[in-house]
């Protein structure tokens, strides 16, 4: 190199990643996250590791429970609307439902935020929903991660996950070994599409069926809103069962629990089934929410596809002991949780029988 040629110096804000920018984006999120605060939480936001301190006076033997999860691809519809508040609550329901199934009470979660740039105004907005889903859930946020990727993710993009843990006790742990033949099963009403299934819905709705998210839907009408939109439909945030379940659990003899996403009520339902025995489900009880229809028509796509691909309708489903019917009705309804039973253990044969066949084995 000659004496006389200068070196053009670099610097990471240069080269995409703006440090400020994430640490303003941190400060944002403070308020949200202190609204989400436990008594168990020790320290606050800001060091190396989140802490919360288990209550060894509270149980006998606990076990602790974890689960993690993402929104997927209902992130792209939030990222075109350019509406950022509500995915965190899809994130939170997608990992604290997981964890009450077994009858954990959720304690604690920790996010990651993934983007091509990081923008602290839309940052917070994301923070903000999934503190919303947290103080629903009743747990803590107590952590997390902004990671900045220019030059792998675009500016506008970014993605979201999360890691929850919550804690049961070991003779209280909820799951197939309970359950027993005249069991039956209470479904609870989804709020809509939930977080599952978003890959087949933009084809059937932008691909095929050339929409809009401006599209007002005459279906998608409520007591409330005359008119909605497409958009506006597919950004309804996941309903959390967490409370709900856990009250449940504590008034009612549950055996089990199904949270439905991803697979469908069958592919769900079944792993709440112990071997030897299946369910049968009565698909008369209920209509699938009017978004199902408008997803199958426009796209045309085959019953079997939506009943294993979405929640039809079903959020999470409960299944009890024969004599606790009317009674969990009762709870899930003072919950203001529209819930109803859809069918019944028997012994035999394996996997969930809807409309005639068994459409999951065991």
């Amino acid at each position: 190199m000659s004496s006389g040629t200068t070196q053009k110096t670099i610097s990471y804000q240069s080269a995409g990643v703006d440090i400020d920018a994430g640490d303003r984006a941190v400060e944002a999120l403070k308020p949200s996250i202190r609204k989400t605060t436990r008594p168990e939480v020790v320290g606050g936001i800001g060091g190396f590791a989140g802490l919360f301190a288990l209550d060894t006076e509270k149980y006998k033997k606990p076990l602790l429970a974890s689960s993690t999860d993402g929104v997927g691809t209902k992130l792209v519809i939030a990222q075109k609307l350019d509406i950022h508040d509500t995915v965190g609550i899809d994130l939170v329901a997608m990992v604290v439902d997981d964890l009450v199934v077994c009858g954990a009470e959720p304690l604690f979660l920790l996010d990651y935020i993934a983007t091509g740039q990081v923008v602290p105004e839309k940052i917070a907005d994301i923070g903000a929903g999934i503190a919303d889903g947290c103080r629903y859930a009743g747990c803590s946020l107590i952590g997390g991660e902004i990671a900045e990727h220019p030059g792998v993710m675009k500016p506008d993009d970014y993605d979201i996950s999360a890691t929850g843990v919550g804690v049961v006790e070991a003779d209280k742990l909820l799951g197939p070994e309970r359950v027993k033949p005249g069991d039956v099963a209470i479904a609870m009403r989804a709020s809509g599409l939930h977080s599952n299934g978003f890959s087949l819905v933009r084809e059937a709705l932008f691909g095929v069926g050339k929409l809009d998210l401006g599209t007002v839907v005459p279906e998608f009408a409520t007591a409330d809103r005359s008119q909605r939109t497409l958009g506006e439909e597919l950004l309804t945030p996941t309903h959390i069962y967490a409370k709900d379940c856990l009250e449940l659990a504590k008034e009612c003899d549950v055996h089990a629990f199904a949270h439905i996403t991803g697979g469908g009520l069958a592919g769900n339902l079944v792993r709440s089934l112990p071997e030897g025995m299946h369910i049968e489900v009565d698909r008369g009880t209920w209509a699938p929410n009017p978004v199902f229809d408008v997803v199958q028509r426009t796209g045309g796509i085959s019953l079997e596809e939506m009943e294993r691909t979405f929640n039809m309708g079903v959020g999470m489903v409960a299944i009890v002991a024969p004599d606790q019917v009317d009674r969990s009705l009762a709870v899930l309804t003072a919950r203001h949780v529209e819930a109803w039973t859809i069918g019944e253990v028997a012994d035999g044969g394996s996997g969930v029988k809807l409309a005639g066949g068994y459409l999951t084995a065991g």
